[in-house]
């Protein structure tokens, strides 16, 4: 499936709880404006760059790469630590979730990164992973 095709969502409940049934669904979603072409995430009723109230629900590639990160600390027996962190997806849209899969402080600014859904007790959330680096390079953008 290309990133360009729209896809159906169950079309009660607006925006948000179209985005959320998708989650659930294991499949993350963004909306992409038919009238200026952008993407847009979080899931919004108008396109944010041009007012159309055309917005389709497409699946984006869910590589990125991360834009911020902080560490949030806490005892081992509370989990322990980990990252917040915005992540840009490569169709231009930010978000705000956690990379797993590797040490808190290891993460940098710049690394590239793949989108996940996961689900806890039927509902979905955004996380992210470390994506792997191409052949001689270091999995940081330039």
């Amino acid at each position: 499936m290309t990133q360009q095709q729209l896809l159906p969502v169950a079309a009660s409940g607006g925006v948000q709880a179209l985005h959320q049934a998708a989650l659930d669904e294991g499949r993350l979603l963004i909306q992409r404006c038919a009238d200026c072409g952008k993407h847009v995430y979080f899931p919004r009723e108008s396109c944010p760059h041009c007012g159309s109230a055309e917005l389709g629900w497409v699946a984006p590639t869910g590589l990125g790469t991360v834009y911020a990160v902080t560490t949030v600390r806490r005892k081992a027996e509370a989990g322990g630590d980990y990252n917040v962190s915005l992540i840009d997806l490569d169709e231009g849209v930010r978000l705000m979730s956690r990379v797993e899969n590797m040490k808190p402080l290891a993460l940098k600014i710049g690394q590239r990164v793949q989108a996940r859904v996961q689900l806890t007790d039927g509902r979905g959330l955004v996380l992210f992973d470390p994506a792997p680096a191409p052949a001689g390079t270091t999995g940081v953008a330039a």
